[in-house]
């Protein structure tokens, strides 16, 4: 039986939950979205796994979508010798010119423009930030010599991030550009953009995607550079959703800085009415152990009254020993904390006079009245599933239940806190329609004999025009 939480959980496809069997019963336990991290994904095995997902959709009535995940342009150093170490105090070596095997003297760096972008003073952060290096000189060209702030032994291609560099680098990469075309070329429901420094970085993607589908893919916008956050207002404006992506944040950002920065970054989404997903190491412990830590239940917890639409989980469901209790244990969180009274939504009702205005102001006064009058459903036609994101993001205590003849968005909306949706294509006089659709909702018991519900349509319903209309029923 599935869940009727109305926070998201998105999951992490890998070796871990490569069985159909595992699949269905994650989705089963909570799973509404599936990621794929094209990190680490080889094409065939991608397709297989999205075929198999859509096939149970199919199936069994399920609408889990498909979520690709730009890797963005990841800077890495390159092969090392085994057991190298570097001590504090040691001046070391990064070169751009030869792929050399490093040693704890000289190290290649895979990124050609570094010696050009780094200054001296500014740091190097190594693994995730376990090793911490200063720039003493570079040359410009090729070679950059930096001394060791933290020691500890140096890896193969491990990550490096420069929080106070601006680097010259795209968001998207020559592997971001094939990896997004073959997952637009999958029909994917949401792309994340990885490393978004500023707008232009969505509107390259956006374009790609206008060139390759007749259909408009959404943009989840990865937040996790210092840049990113300096130009929040504009990004907010170009995509279609954020995540707080708060590995990497968390190492171009002191650490103790990201608690604040989610709530931030949360508030700005809602305001903006886009959905937000929180990811990285919220049940890092299940990885290996049937019991999260207490921080990490306090965590996922927080993540939820803070107001996210979803939670994410990377190792733990794509390499962990636990993928579907792990989603057991999550679903049992967000069941427990998301209905409390404690949780605030921003209050900012709709200024800006758009040519969406009216749905705007139609969506939030279903939202309140829904509470008002207890309502149990706000039912929604919809072609675009604009008025989805609209009503979700007023976070009512009623079902939220969408309609729509559009195939594309059925999937793609169960992204978005407390959305259900599904397939319905008569297009009837608005009357019959709404008597129609309530006797759904009935038999798929959401609501009951004297229960209110609230429809919204477009009428004439035909023309599958904007929202312009909201109707209280009562149940018979």
């Amino acid at each position: 039986m599935l869940t009727n939480k109305k926070t998201k959980i998105v999951a992490t496809l890998g070796p871990a939950c490569s069985t159909r069997e595992i699949i269905k019963d994650m989705i089963d336990a909570g799973v509404n979205v599936f990621r794929v991290n094209f990190s680490h994904a080889d094409y065939e095995d991608v397709k297989e796994k999205i075929n198999l997902i859509r096939g149970l959709n199919e199936e069994f009535g399920y609408t889990t979508a498909i979520l690709g995940d730009l890797q963005g342009p990841k800077l890495r150093v390159g092969v090392m010798e085994e057991g190298v170490i570097v001590h504090d105090g040691d001046l070391i070596t990064f070169t751009t010119a030869e792929d050399i095997l490093g040693t704890a003297k000289k190290v290649f760096m895979k990124y050609q423009n570094f010696p050009n972008d780094v200054n001296p003073g500014e740091r190097i952060l190594l693994d995730d930030g376990k090793l911490i290096f200063e720039i003493v000189e570079t040359d410009k060209k090729s070679e950059v010599i930096a001394r060791v702030i933290q020691g500890g032994e140096l890896k193969s291609k491990k990550g490096v991030n420069l929080p106070n560099t601006k680097i010259s680098l795209p968001a998207m990469t020559e592997k971001d550009i094939a990896d997004a075309i073959f997952a637009i070329g999958q029909n994917v429901d949401w792309i994340a953009l990885s490393f978004v420094k500023t707008p232009r970085d969505l509107q390259d993607l956006q374009e790609l995607i206008a060139e390759h589908s007749d259909y408009k893919i959404p943009i989840i916008a990865k937040i996790e550079m210092p840049e990113a956050l300096e130009n929040i207002d504009k990004i907010v404006a170009y995509c279609d959703a954020l995540m707080v992506a708060r590995g990497d944040l968390g190492v171009e950002l002191p650490a103790h800085e990201v608690p604040l920065v989610q709530k931030e970054l949360i508030r700005r989404a809602k305001t903006a009415r886009i959905p937000v997903i929180v990811a990285t190491q919220m049940m890092e412990t299940m990885i290996t152990s049937l019991t999260p830590t207490r921080a990490e239940v306090n965590d996922v917890a927080n993540s939820v009254m803070d107001g996210a639409d979803a939670v994410m989980l990377s190792g733990e469901t794509a390499t962990g020993n636990y993928p579907v209790q792990v989603i057991q244990k999550m679903t049992q969180i967000i069941e427990a904390v998301e209905d409390s009274p404690l949780i605030q939504v921003p209050q900012n009702t709709p200024q800006i006079k758009t040519k969406r205005f009216i749905t705007k102001t139609i969506c939030h006064h279903a939202a309140t009245m829904a509470n008002v009058i207890k309502a149990k459903a706000i039912c929604t036609l919809t072609n675009s599933g604009y008025t989805a994101f609209q009503i979700s993001a007023w976070r009512p205590n009623s079902h939220i239940l969408v309609f729509t003849s559009n195939k594309r968005i059925l999937t793609q909306l169960n992204l978005l806190w407390g959305v259900k949706s599904f397939f319905y294509e008569k297009t009837v006089s608005t009357d019959d329609t709404v008597t129609d659709i309530n006797e759904i909702v009935k038999q798929k018991g959401f609501v009951q004999k004297g229960d209110f519900l609230i429809n919204l349509a477009a009428m004439p319903i035909k023309e599958k025009g904007m929202v312009n209309t909201l109707r209280v029923s009562e149940i018979e």
